[in-house]
């Protein structure tokens, strides 16, 4: 009897052991899909900058720069580590000011949030003008360009940051 039951276990695929293995590819897929993501934001903040007529901006170069940029900042910087458990430098509020406000903020989440935000909201503004077919000041479209690569910078400092901390 002992026998069958051996047999029998022995023949089923066991989902616990492949658990790791599926989460970890799941998180591959979402890494490359975030990615991807980001390169289309940098697609469409490099379009807008290219309908300004700038010639400082006008180039393939600076499209494929923007994507790239945006490719990695994706990557990097929406999904970042976890915290450690024990207090570290990248802290913005101390014990003291923390036990008044509530739980303390990581300095990586906020920079990387921040960043998400200020790349996303250009690439939403440059998407609006691009299919609206809206003329937008030169001024404002170094400024969405600028909102863009600030964006896109905070979120690789944040993604190389979370990754890099000490966990104690």
């Amino acid at each position: 009897m002992t026998n069958i039951r051996e047999a029998r276990s022995s023949n089923r695929v066991s989902i616990r052991g492949g658990a790791p293995v599926i989460s970890r590819v799941a998180h591959v897929i979402q890494r490359i899909g975030l990615a991807m993501a980001g390169a289309l934001c940098g697609l469409f903040v490099a379009a807008l900058m290219l309908r300004a007529n700038i010639d400082l901006f006008d180039s393939f170069g600076l499209a494929f720069a923007m994507m790239l940029f945006g490719l990695i900042g994706f990557y990097l910087g929406i999904d970042t580590t976890p915290p450690p458990a024990r207090a570290s430098r990248f802290d913005i509020l101390d014990a003291r000011l923390g036990a008044r406000l509530g739980p303390k903020v990581e300095l990586v989440e906020m920079f990387g949030g921040a960043g998400t935000f200020l790349a996303t909201a250009a690439a939403l503004a440059s998407v609006y003008v691009v299919v609206f077919d809206e003329d937008l000041p030169v001024i404002w479209t170094v400024v969405v360009g600028c909102w863009w690569l600030f964006g896109v910078a905070m979120q690789i400092v944040a993604g190389i940051a979370a990754r890099t901390r000490k966990h104690l």
